[in-house]
């Protein structure tokens, strides 16, 4: 009877055994499963990742252009003004010699009048002696005309 309980002990150690097996490649599929899903859902998150990186990408490069479309618009305006002002210079320098040069003009006058009268007296301006009165100098109050053509630096 040892040798038939050995021979029962056996078989039940060998339907234990592929019981093992079948729950051990069960264990195994099931592992594989969760493996497989676990990387189905890892794959998943890093295109997410992905998307949303190059969708900040495309966001952030339609901010930069329109950044830089202001700074052109800017520069190109203060361009203009600068222009402008430079023109208005050269206006103003070419107004600035003529005046200097109508300056030295009615200085050197002034010195002829002093030195040729001395030390007699002006005319009185009547109605009838008009001659030379240097009040009658309308010349001297025409306005100064200058463009910036003028000055070529």
């Amino acid at each position: 009877m040892a040798s038939s309980s050995g021979t029962c002990s056996g078989s039940s150690s060998l339907l234990q055994n592929s019981g093992s097996e079948e729950d051990l490649r069960a264990v195994m599929d099931q592992r594989k499963r969760k493996r497989m899903i676990s990387n189905r859902e890892s794959a998943r998150r890093s295109r997410m990742r992905k998307q949303k990186h190059l969708d900040d990408l495309v966001t952030q490069v339609a901010q930069l252009r329109k950044e830089n479309q202001q700074i052109l618009t800017s520069v190109n305006i203060t361009t203009q003004q600068f222009l402008s002002v430079e023109a208005e210079n050269s206006v103003l320098r070419a107004q600035v010699g003529e005046l200097s040069h109508r300056l030295e003009s009615l200085n050197e006058i002034i010195e002829v009048l002093n030195a040729g009268f001395g030390n007699t007296t002006f005319i009185e301006p009547t109605s009838n002696n008009s001659f030379f009165n240097p009040m009658n100098m309308a010349y001297l109050n025409h306005p100064i005309m200058a463009s910036a053509d003028i000055l070529q630096y």
